[in-house]
């Protein structure tokens, strides 16, 4: 469920041409045979779109770990079947990964970026990132039986179960967003403010405000490997 918090602009409009929200591109490269077999093992059994979408946020938000630490910016780890064969990534790169999945499926879908607060942030995380704000937080817009509604598939089951963190759940008619307390009530993500909606990740644009926001973290993304440290203590 949506915060009260958080501003929700406009998505693509309901009524209007949404092929482009249904093309393969660079980054959604939804006729990928990596993507298709991802997509196909995911829905096996859905009956409908909503269904689909349901089965699609599971697959991405459990078979691919979250993983904060391993950021880079070569622009074709940001490809779907990219993530898929890493079988990890931060919320930007699983965001793009469920709207490419979507679009095979025959789902119309977008990326959202968005500033959140994380009040259990780790000093480890907070040490990098010189800051409790995660600048441009990806989601995706999914169109489910006629409304976009938004979900985030970010935090895998097995870390939140670990770290007493609520999963985020969809059921295909409400916003999935992450959640505002953890399961020890404690106050845990807070949106700020949301940038909207694109019909292709945004790269060049989260690679720009990462530059001002976290200069430090940039410079190291750029030096390593797509590889990247365990990320067990993101919710510790």
């Amino acid at each position: 469920m949506s915060q009260p918090n958080l501003h929700l602009p406009d998505l693509p409009p309901a009524g209007g041409d949404l092929s482009v929200y249904l093309e393969p591109t660079d980054f959604l490269d939804a006729n990928h045979p990596t993507v298709q077999a991802f997509v196909a093992s995911a829905i096996a059994g859905a009956s409908d779109a909503r269904a689909r979408a349901v089965a699609l946020f599971y697959a991405v938000r459990d078979r691919i770990r979250y993983d904060p630490y391993g950021l880079v910016f070569e622009p074709a780890a940001y490809r779907a079947s990219a993530v898929i064969a890493a079988t990890r990534g931060w919320c930007v790169p699983k965001a793009g990964l469920l709207a490419a999945c979507a679009r095979a499926a025959g789902i119309p879908s977008a990326i959202g970026l968005a500033d959140v607060v994380n009040h259990l942030n780790t000093e480890k995380l907070r040490e990098t990132m010189g800051t409790d704000v995660f600048y441009d937080h990806g989601y995706t817009a999914l169109f489910v039986e006629g409304r976009w509604v938004k979900a985030v598939p970010a935090f895998n089951i097995e870390l939140c179960t670990r770290f007493g963190v609520r999963p985020t759940e969809f059921d295909g008619h409400e916003h999935a967003l992450y959640q505002e307390h953890d399961a020890h009530g404690r106050r845990h993500m807070q949106y700020l403010a949301d940038h909207g909606t694109w019909s292709d990740l945004p790269l060049s644009q989260i690679v720009a405000d990462f530059q001002r926001h976290y200069p430090g973290i940039l410079a190291r993304a750029r030096a390593r490997s797509a590889g990247g440290a365990p990320a067990d203590d993101a919710f510790a």
